[in-house]
């Protein structure tokens, strides 16, 4: 008997471990096998057979010992872990970035988020925890056959089809549904030109979050929520995780570390007909020189027309 969705949809398992459920095998030296567990199937390794029949039924967090005498410990995989070891056809968003997403754009159950670039699904699977059954995810992707790998990875994780998901193949700004949202997440490779379309849905305090991978892009974002007046000052981070080796007197930094994937860059609506207060700093030297060709805050001249007007 296959396990069934829980009522939360939250893609956890408990009890004993059912065929149909995915488990993760790992071995002494740390390497980790993901299996879908099948009665009367075997897992083939060169250090002799694993039988499924061995798990189901039993707990999870038990040793299973191959033939050849090797241990493996069975545990059901926990988001993060299904999030980098899923099928992709797009680069995804790693846990690290999704976490940080989570909190500083604020999801909460219940909540109208918007997601734009929806790739393989990684953040979808996170974004759809975070609001429950009561909130609702729109997801946006140009590309079908990304949109097929998610709704599989989607589906696979939680069991089946999420209630509080909607799913749409297009370009944003063409395809936009007439809804208020209160979180927007952008992970595209031009989130910039979406965030006119984005401000019109965005409730006033509503925030936007957009996920990008080079300074270029990061620079663009920020002077186009700027530009556009109706945001506060953009806030920009990049977040890097190393792991620590801790055994005895030998308590170093681990040889794993995950540092640039990407930066966020985050930002909250104003209410309607509020423009964003003046600056009170002063730009940085040559921000925004005669070299610089893109959007520009309405209270800031080019550089050089700044000085000109000092020198009259």
């Amino acid at each position: 008997m296959q396990d069934e969705p829980t009522a939360d949809y939250s893609g956890v398992r408990t009890g004993p471990l059912l065929p149909g459920q995915r488990v993760t095998l790992t071995d002494p030296k740390g390497r980790r096998k993901s299996l879908v567990l099948k009665e009367g199937a075997v897992w083939h390794t060169t250090k002799g057979a694993v039988r499924h029949d061995d798990l189901i039924g039993g707990p999870e967090g038990v040793v299973v010992t191959s033939v050849g005498g090797t241990e493996y410990l069975a545990l059901r995989p926990v988001l993060h872990e299904f999030m980098v070891s899923m099928p992709r056809d797009a680069a995804v968003v790693y846990p690290k970035e999704a976490g940080q997403i989570v909190m500083w754009t604020d999801i909460f159950p219940g909540a109208r988020v918007l997601e734009a670039g929806v790739g393989s699904g990684a953040l979808t699977l996170a974004l759809l925890r975070a609001i429950g059954p009561t909130g609702h995810l729109h997801s946006y992707e140009r590309r079908q056959q990304f949109a097929d790998v998610a709704r599989r990875n989607v589906e696979t994780f939680v069991g089946g089809e999420h209630p509080a998901w909607e799913l749409t193949v297009g370009d944003l700004v063409e395809v936009i549904d007439e809804e208020p949202i209160d979180r927007a997440v952008l992970d595209m490779l031009a989130p910039w030109e979406c965030i006119d379309a984005v401000g019109e849905h965005l409730v006033p305090g509503g925030i936007l979050c957009c996920y990008v991978a080079t300074a270029t892009q990061l620079g663009r974002v920020a002077d186009t929520l700027r530009a556009h007046g109706g945001f506060t000052e953009p806030h920009a981070t990049e977040t890097t995780v190393r792991d620590w080796h801790a055994e005895g007197l030998a308590i170093r930094p681990g040889h794993g570390t995950s540092a640039h994937t990407g930066f966020l860059v985050h930002s909250r609506r104003l209410a309607p007909g509020v423009s964003a207060p003046r600056r009170k700093r002063r730009p940085a030297p040559g921000a925004y020189g005669p070299d610089y060709q893109g959007p520009r805050p309405a209270n800031i001249a080019p550089e050089h027309v700044q000085k000109q007007a000092t020198q009259d």
